[in-house]
């Protein structure tokens, strides 16, 4: 026996040691499913399979990192090297480049990021004059990803009568003539964005059996990490690329399937025994990372969705705490209580930031969190913002490099043409932009012949479009010698934009110089990190593909000083905290009101609250306000029909004594709410019973205490004038003294 399957419980070692034939993992949450795929592909190896003919196919470049990591430390370096092991993306636009003259692409195309994409639709709707408030250019393209990951080419698209309706009916009947539009222009910059790299793999295997069969006989083992978030284009290229040898072992939960927004069809792992009826099913039902109450408590939870794999998670872990629900009045109260409650909880046990988490269904609930924290001064660190590779700077340089490997690249031409400033007006692109649309020429291809036609331009500004071609021209013969970070160096050097930018003097300036030298760290961590690779891939080409497939969960990794995590559920999927706030627990924000009119939307919200509860490993508090601002306007909130789901028997309620009262409702424990089946109208404890009305406002007297919707708890220090003029002088723990008049104020009294 190897060492290594000691580490592995009964359950986990079955699927470890089958080799042959199509397996089902089905994991529960922190049940170690990693493990199991990790060891069994090293199992495999040490059974004599080639590396080279193993397949692994993950959601993030970290997961497909650690992964091999694990690995080469069983079976040594130089046989994890040889491993197809990374993000789908990755690996299919590897098989792309491969393959790339099958379907009439460069091997160097380049790969458009969702910002890429929405600028050139936004072109489009441009030049076709379109109504750009009715054509708004993000939706335009989430339809058009929609429906490449149906497997919807523009053909298919004028062939089904009903899409086409629909899009009349929706008021934007010329919604295929950008999709085609779209289409064209990226194929003539040949470039493919996200939702091609399956596209056109799927293409590239139905339409080509050679092709096929050389890739079937290549992956005579694979393996998929987090099945159930796979979509119908994922689905079939796993399964076209499967049917020889069926050789398919899959891992997932489906209890944790919450990117039916993005595509991914949770059938897919329902379904697998119908594609596979030979297939041999284990389930990993110990969960290793949460205590017993937060696990029951989950379990308790999901019971509720009827579309589910059957399974029972349990724990050998302790008992640990019940879980908290917290009431509070409002938001900014919600964000005082989140931080306070750190706070205490950091020193009174000794702990660091980062065993915090805060989790939101929506990124517009951090604000309440942000203030509050850093009133605390406690450091944190929000997940999903920004990104690195999408900042400005970081864009334009990004910009240059694109053009050197793919000069048809009409996104990267038209950003970098005129920055910095050489004397190319948006005049002169809108001529040539028209130009070569009309002449099926790419802008590029256009410039080097700008002297043959007459595109009403004068002599100067066609010099300064031909030195401009003639500095990319130069950064090719460049690059042809040198790897990525010589190349960059001298793009840098000569187009001066760090000059440029450290002669603006602004702070704002000043940190986008130092991105850029952060991007020479990058570009330099690179290609340090291909030394381990068997095929070492040091090129500017390399590099860029490196940077367009990076995932949402391989951002923000730093080793700065621990901060508290802050971060929508959906990119908390996969991590672990020994402390999680689950805050806005409210009816149309979670579940979202967008939910609330089909089964399935609703039993997605559900599976999406137990990877919320899940993520925690001792501790889960969650919040919910009576009162939230949203879109400016404060509105009354109800409890989330979530919260009455979870057995009492593993919850503690902390709620606001003021608020209890009138209602029959009550329990010693815990407040029962009448389950609402799809679409609820639970109004019986509306804000309105108990703010200041009906004169409430006489009783306050110097000595009481009130909280606030705004300013939280604090102490009447001193009251003067009478009936409607009467003000009160406030002294709140957070937000110092205030004078507040009473009539008008929103606040309770707290009853002692």
């Amino acid at each position: 026996m190897k060492d290594y399957l000691s580490q592995l419980n009964d359950s986990q070692k079955l699927p470890t040691i089958h080799k042959d034939g199509p397996v089902m993992v089905i994991a529960g949450a922190g049940s170690g499913k990693t493990r199991v795929l990790t060891y069994r592909i090293a199992y495999l190896m040490e059974m004599g399979v080639d590396p080279f003919s193993i397949l692994a196919l993950t959601f993030t470049n970290k997961a497909a990192r650690e992964m091999k990591e694990r690995i080469a430390s069983i079976v040594g370096q130089s046989e994890a090297k040889s491993l197809w092991m990374g993000t789908f993306h990755s690996i299919f636009a590897r098989i792309l480049r491969t393959e790339a003259e099958y379907l009439g692409y460069s091997s160097n195309f380049s790969i458009y990021d969702t910002q890429d994409s929405e600028r050139l639709i936004s072109s489009i709707i441009k030049e076709l004059k379109l109504d750009k408030d009715l054509y708004k250019y993000k939706s335009i393209r989430n339809r058009i990803s929609s429906l490449k990951n149906n497997l919807v080419t523009v053909k298919a698209y004028f062939n089904n009568p009903e899409l086409i309706q629909f899009d009349k009916e929706s008021r934007k009947p010329m919604f295929g003539k950008i999709y085609q539009t779209y289409v064209e222009r990226c194929f003539k910059a040949s470039a493919m964005d996200f939702d091609d790299l399956l596209l056109k793999t799927n293409e590239l295997l139905n339409k080509y059996p050679t092709v096929l069969a050389k890739y079937q006989q290549r992956f005579k083992y694979i393996h998929v990490d987090e099945y159930q978030d796979t979509n119908h284009s994922q689905y079939l290229i796993v399964k076209s690329l499967a049917d020889k040898f069926e050789n398919i072992c899959v891992v997932g939960d489906d209890a944790q399937s919450i990117y039916g927004f993005r595509g991914a069809n949770i059938e897919n792992i329902l379904s697998f025994q119908k594609d596979y009826p030979s297939a041999s099913v284990y389930r990993l039902e110990q969960n290793y990372r949460s205590t017993q109450n937060i696990v029951n408590a989950a379990n308790s939870v999901i019971k509720n969705n009827l579309n589910k794999l059957e399974k029972e998670v349990w724990t050998e872990n302790e008992i640990g705490e019940k879980i908290e629900i917290k009431e509070t009045i409002s938001d900014s109260e919600e964000g005082r209580y989140v931080a306070s409650s750190i706070f205490d909880a950091k020193h009174n046990f000794q702990l660091n930031n980062n065993q915090f988490a805060v989790l939101y269904r929506t990124n517009a609930q951090s604000r309440s969190i942000e203030d509050a924290l850093r009133r605390k001064n406690i450091p944190f660190q929000i997940f999903g913002g920004l990104s690195f590779y999408q900042r400005k700077e970081i864009k334009d340089v990004l910009a240059y490099l694109r053009i050197i490997v793919n000069p048809n690249d009409e996104e990267s031409l038209k950003r970098i043409i005129n920055y910095p400033a050489r004397g190319i007006g948006q005049t002169t692109l809108d001529k040539i932009q028209i130009f070569s649309n009309q002449n099926n020429l790419t802008l590029f291809q256009l410039i080097e012949k700008i002297n043959q036609y007459d595109l009403n331009i004068n002599n100067g500004t066609k010099q300064k479009l031909l030195d401009f071609l003639n500095m990319i021209k130069h950064f090719q013969i460049l690059n042809e010698n040198n790897n990525a970070l010589e190349t960059l160096n001298e793009v840098l050097k000569r187009i001066g934009i760090v000059n440029l930018l450290r002669n603006d003097g602004t702070p704002e300036s000043i940190s986008r110089v130092e991105n850029i030298e952060e991007l020479l760290n990058g570009v330099q961590d690179f290609i340090d990190g291909q030394e381990d690779l068997v095929e070492s891939k040091i090129t500017l080409a390399d590099f860029l593909e490196d940077v367009a497939l990076i995932t949402d969960l391989d951002k923000n990794t730093n080793n700065e000083e621990p901060k508290v995590s802050l971060m929508t559920i959906h990119l908390a999927k996969g991590l672990e905290f020994p402390h999680v706030y689950i805050v806005g627990m409210e009816e149309d924000l979670f579940p979202s009101a967008l939910s609330l009119t089909t089964r399935s939307d609703l039993e997605e919200e559900r599976r999406l609250f137990y990877v919320a509860l899940t993520r925690g490993m001792k501790k889960i508090n969650l919040s919910y306000s009576k009162t939230r601002y949203r879109w400016g306007k404060l509105n009354d909130c109800e409890p989330s029909r979530f919260i009455d789901e979870i057995d009492e028997k593993y919850v503690n309620y902390n709620r606001n004594k003021s608020l209890m009262f009138n209602s029959d409702a009550v329990s010693t424990n815990k407040l029962r709410f009448k389950k609402p089946v799809l679409k609820k109208s639970l109004k019986n404890l509306k804000i309105s019973e108990y703010k200041s009305s009906n004169l409430d406002y006489i009783d306050i007297n110097e000595g009481d205490f009130i909280i606030h919707n705004r300013f939280g708890k604090g102490e009447v220090l001193r009251t003067e004038g009478f009936g409607g003029d009467k003000k009160a002088e406030v002294k709140f723990g957070n937000s110092g003294l205030k004078k507040i008049l009473l009539k008008f104020a929103k606040y309770e009294k707290v009853i002692s």
